[in-house]
């Protein structure tokens, strides 16, 4: 067991970005990067937080990333956006994009942005909320290396493709983010780091037995959320978004989980308005309802999805997030 080490926010923010910082990432950029990682952290998601930023700092020391661009983009239609990240910072692209498809779904009513040659944008939860949080309905889809075995198979050849969508609701809106992997290759990542065995039916090793050892997991496959269902959705956002990127598909995909490659998979964004802002307070209604309901197990309250982020959110910046020893080591040696 490596050991853990609690950390307040703030204090990893200031490490963060004097690692970003000095690897050559401009202020406000870093500052992009950094907040993303950390509300990862924040959130539960360690897999998605500072546990990346060794690999970020590697990337941009073999040129994998340019530090300070936010990529090229032109209007296709009135409302598409194609957008080359010209290997930018993941986040610093999608971020611009999104701005420049928020504002014109205003005029719109919907706008997408599809990215290539960008590298990995993180927690998708965090894109859908911002821009729910300024009345606008979204959807974000991305793309990974091939880590997750089709149904039935034995080798992996599908990303974990995940897929946010994000609603405006009072008092914060409703955000959904899930992987069409039973687990993210991170998390495989973040259990090896932290020397705690993966669940039964979670992964399989190189050879396409199943396999509770992370550190054996990390060369094998992750198998598909919900069966078959979640692997036909994983497919189908895979095809749905190479087909609108122009990305690379399946075991072609490379970089966001090495330091070597340049990283090829691909990225779709959309902003919608919704029908009247009126809407707002149906939906609000609808899910305290959801909440409202009365639970099988009275210790275990029925929940939306994004509760449980805010609710760990709330008790980590109080508390401080949990990092392996190793990995908040590292950082502070980059720092």
């Amino acid at each position: 067991m490596t050991g853990a080490e609690i950390i307040s926010s703030s204090e990893a923010r200031r490490v963060a970005l004097a690692v970003l910082e000095r690897a050559g990432v401009p202020a406000e950029a870093a500052v992009v990067q950094a907040d993303l990682l950390i509300e990862a952290d924040l959130r539960g998601r360690p897999s998605h937080g500072l546990l990346r930023l060794p690999r970020i700092v590697e990337r941009i020391a073999n040129e994998l990333i340019a530090p300070a661009t936010r990529g090229v983009s032109q209007w296709k239609k009135d409302a598409l956006l194609d957008v080359d990240g010209m290997r930018g910072l993941g986040p610093v692209v999608a971020f611009a994009a999104l701005e420049q498809i928020s504002e014109r779904a205003r005029s719109t009513g919907v706008a997408s942005a599809v990215i290539r040659n960008s590298n990995h944008i993180g927690m998708l939860a965090l894109y859908a909320e911002r821009f729910a949080e300024q009345g606008q309905v979204v959807i974000a889809l991305s793309t990974s290396e091939a880590l997750v075995h089709p149904w039935g198979g034995r080798r992996a050849l599908l990303g974990t493709n995940p897929i946010a969508i994000g609603v405006p609701a009072d008092p914060e809106p409703f955000v959904m983010d899930m992987a069409t992997g039973l687990i993210s290759m991170g998390q495989v990542h973040d259990y090896a780091h932290r020397n705690l065995p993966l669940q039964p039916g979670w992964a399989l090793d190189a050879a396409g037995e199943p396999t509770t050892d992370a550190m054996a997991a990390k060369s094998g496959a992750i198998a598909p959320f919900g069966q078959a269902k979640g692997y036909a959705l994983g497919l189908a956002f895979e095809v749905l978004v190479g087909s609108l990127t122009a990305c690379s598909l399946g075991t072609e995909v490379r970089g966001t989980l090495d330091s070597t490659h340049a990283c090829n998979k691909g990225d779709v964004f959309v902003v919608l308005e919704p029908a009247s802002t009126g809407v707002v307070g149906a939906v609000s209604a609808y899910l305290d309802e959801i909440r409202n309901c009365a639970p099988v197990d009275p210790r275990s309250p029925v929940v939306v999805p994004g509760d449980g982020a805010r609710r760990r959110r709330a008790r980590n910046l109080e508390q401080g997030i949990s990092l392996p020893r190793d990995v908040w080591e590292r950082l502070q040696a980059l720092a």
